[in-house]
């Protein structure tokens, strides 16, 4: 879309909303919020865009989650029940029970006791690119690190994880001519999981996959389907989205050196300044578009619009966060705002569960690339920075930089 152009419905999501869609989404807001969109796969969608919108739909129980509520032949990645049964296509008291299973291992205190791991997986892929002068750090950093770290919570092995992120990275590229079809990239996602939960469940130790295969074998509150899909949403989770907040924030501090002088003042990652530098990123710059899709239950009105039941409905999350009802100034980080209350992390009962954990990531990225790889800077003009052509996820497909190099 044309900032200077009228747009006409359905809107192409691709190359229309995807990438860095913002200046489409104040189009969007401006004229009413609700617009119908053609996703790249042909099929049609409802993209809302303005905050109070968006915000009340992620809690609204109308809005089902559950792909069966679609009537209109929603197909999604098409993922066989044993990977499908997970907390992003089940709601309700289903959604609930799973939850509950797995949002110990989540807590604040929890996520806390993590720091010293997750420090040091940090310094380590800091200390292998150092001693070059130069590194991709979407491919060095911000890839490596999430996968790493929820494969340690998990208690599976980092090689296991590296299978399983490549396997989805060339599912959300469908346009890779040389990728392999959905149906194989799915079948290895599922191999892999068995191969991982059949050893675990031989060789048990104080890790989530042996605490979530105990439910399952001791009073089957988990079905092996729940069992595997949940392992296969906690790993993709786990490291999909943090690898974008990661980079992005990077890109961010490079992009506006006050920025990344203030990292260089903060004393270590955990300041209440560095809490609130994420927090403002994750508003300006989160690793997500829009949140997963939803099917209304009824019929539902928005203003001036009529959205019929089982239709799909995209809530843009990005939009909202930079939505002038909401927030004044959005396109600026402004670690004083009194109440940021934005929706990057979503809302409601899916509201992200590794949401601490992502939060602390970042803030230990961030903070450790800064001060450990001086006169850091891009490798390229700002403008020449490719972003994914996505209309899911916001995130750099390379962070070209250079630094001055220091001894491993």
């Amino acid at each position: 879309m044309n900032p200077s152009q009228p747009f006409t419905e359905p809107i192409e999501m691709v190359p229309h909303l995807s990438g860095c869609p913002y200046d489409a989404y104040a189009q969007l807001r401006e004229a009413g919020g609700v617009h119908q969109a053609i996703q790249a796969s042909g099929g049609p969608v409802w993209v809302i865009s303005r905050h109070a919108d968006v915000k009340a739909l992620l809690s609204d129980p109308r809005m089902s989650i559950e792909a069966r509520n679609s009537q209109r032949g929603y197909q999604g990645f098409g993922l066989p029940p044993a990977l499908d049964e997970n907390l992003l296509n089940i709601g309700d008291e289903a959604h609930a029970r799973l939850r509950r299973l797995v949002s110990s291992a989540f807590t604040p205190r929890r996520v806390e006791a993590q720091r010293e791991r997750v420090q040091a997986t940090v310094e380590r892929f800091i200390s292998t690119i150092a001693p070059n002068g130069h590194a991709d750090l979407v491919a060095d950093l911000a890839g490596p690190v999430p996968m790493v770290v929820i494969c340690d919570l998990l208690g599976i092995p980092e090689s296991d994880g590296a299978i399983f992120q490549a396997f989805t990275r060339s599912l959300l590229t469908p346009n890779d001519p040389n990728r392999p079809s959905g149906r194989e990239l799915v079948a290895g996602m599922h191999a892999c999981l068995v191969k991982v939960i059949k050893r675990k469940r031989a060789e048990p130790a104080d890790d989530l996959l042996s605490a979530m295969i105990a439910a399952r074998d001791g009073d089957d509150r988990l079905t092996e389907n729940e069992l595997t899909s949940l392992a296969f949403l906690i790993l993709w989770a786990g490291f999909e989205t943090t690898v974008h907040l990661i980079s992005n924030g990077i890109a961010a501090l490079l992009r506006e050196p006050k920025l990344a002088d203030l990292v260089r003042e903060e004393t270590d990652p955990h300041t209440s300044r560095m809490a609130a530098l994420v927090e403002e990123l994750l508003r300006r710059d989160g690793p997500m578009l829009t949140a997963i899709r939803r099917f209304p239950l009824d019929d539902l009105r928005i203003g001036e619009r009529t959205i019929p039941a089982g239709d799909t409905v995209l809530l843009a999350l990005a939009s909202a966060n930079r939505d002038l009802e909401f927030v004044t100034n959005p396109d600026a980080i402004d670690l004083e705002r009194p109440s940021n209350g934005h929706l990057g992390f979503g809302q409601g009962p899916h509201y992200c569960l590794g949401a601490p954990l992502a939060r602390m990531e970042v803030r230990t990225a961030l903070w450790t690339a800064l001060h450990r790889l001086p006169n850091l800077r891009l490798a390229m003009p700002e403008h020449e920075l490719a972003w994914n052509p996505d209309h899911r996820h916001h995130g750099l497909t390379t962070l070209p930089v250079t630094f001055t190099a220091q001894p491993a």
